[in-house]
């Protein structure tokens, strides 16, 4: 009677044994070994340099090694076409609906998720020089002295660019003899920063989230749809990855389709950038006052070993 007793402590004993042995091992790893990279690109942008900041930080947490680099917008994505570039966090749509076209022509890439609403983008002018009856595309003809008949955009190649030089070509608001002043975004905004201290019109290429938005009073122009969309341009933002890419690298790829932003959260984190703050540390500190932002973001996620991300990331925070 007691043979089957003793069996079945053998066999508690065993299974005991076997569980802890399992437990030693090293955990396995989420991603293959070619997924520990992730290549970003980055066009120089403010906001793109804030979101690929929060991914940086928060990919380090998790085991991954970011390697962002400074590319632009048809650099970047002809990069990502030939597989250089693994995601992209700033696909602005509509206004890189070409890019787009050519990407799935050659079935380059895919869409992880939408990262941000609630963006606009389009041309402004300072308050005080929309208060000269100045708020809409077709009033700038009538004072295209003031202007010096230029209208400031940012860096060659850029979608919005070859937006604001389609309707100058066109002759679409009598703009025909005008030029479009490309440098990029901190040129253009440190013109923008002249203008207002003497008080003189300009009109700019303007967008939020951008800490812009606080630090100048801006009208934004309406009449522009044609070429930036309604709404003011109103925009979505995109995350794209490499077409394989989630496919070879689902943790990374979960992260990725789960990261999302708000325009407060990069108005805030674009500040501080500008302001000389690492984007990193900038993430870090921002992370840390809203810790909860996090917790949907790695919901579901490991760390490249296969360890809680939510541990690591609270345990890279400090909390």
């Amino acid at each position: 009677m007691t043979l089957p007793s003793i069996q079945g402590a053998s066999v508690l004993a065993c299974t005991g044994a076997f569980i802890a042995a399992l437990s030693a091992l090293p955990a396995a790893a989420a991603d293959a070994e070619s997924c520990k990279t992730i290549r970003l690109s980055d066009p120089g942008w403010t906001d793109i340099t804030a979101t690929n900041g929060v991914a940086a930080f928060l990919l380090e947490a998790l085991g991954y090694e970011p390697d962002v680099k400074t590319l632009s917008v048809p650099i970047g994505y002809q990069s990502m076409k030939n597989g250089e570039i693994d995601v992209f966090l700033g696909n602005w749509m509509p206004a890189q609906q070409s890019f787009i076209d050519d990407l799935n022509a050659a079935k380059a890439a895919e869409v992880l998720n939408k990262n941000l609403e609630g963006a606009k983008f389009t041309l402004a002018v300072p308050a005080a020089t929309a208060e000269k009856g100045i708020k809409d595309f077709a009033d700038l003809a009538a004072h295209a002295e003031d202007f010096e008949r230029k209208i400031y955009g940012i860096e060659p190649g850029a979608p919005a660019n070859s937006n604001i030089q389609k309707m100058i070509d066109s002759g679409d608001f009598d703009l025909k003899d005008w030029e479009l002043v490309e440098s990029g975004e901190q040129a253009m905004l440190a013109q923008v920063a002249r203008a207002t201290g003497e008080n003189k019109p300009i009109v700019f290429l303007a967008w939020a989230p951008h800490p812009m938005n606080e630090q100048f009073e801006i009208t934004y122009l309406s009449g522009g749809d044609e070429y930036f969309g309604p709404d003011f341009g109103g925009a979505e933002v995109f995350t794209l990855a490499r077409t394989g890419w989630s496919a070879d690298c689902p943790n990374a790829a979960t992260f990725f389709k789960q990261l999302t932003f708000t325009v407060e959260m990069e108005n805030v984190l674009m500040g501080e950038i500008l302001d000389g703050e690492d984007p990193a540390d900038a993430a870090e500190a921002w992370l840390k006052e809203n810790p909860e932002a996090f917790e949907a973001w790695v919901a579901g996620v490991t760390t490249f070993d296969g360890k809680p991300a939510r541990d690591a990331v609270a345990a890279a925070l400090g909390l």
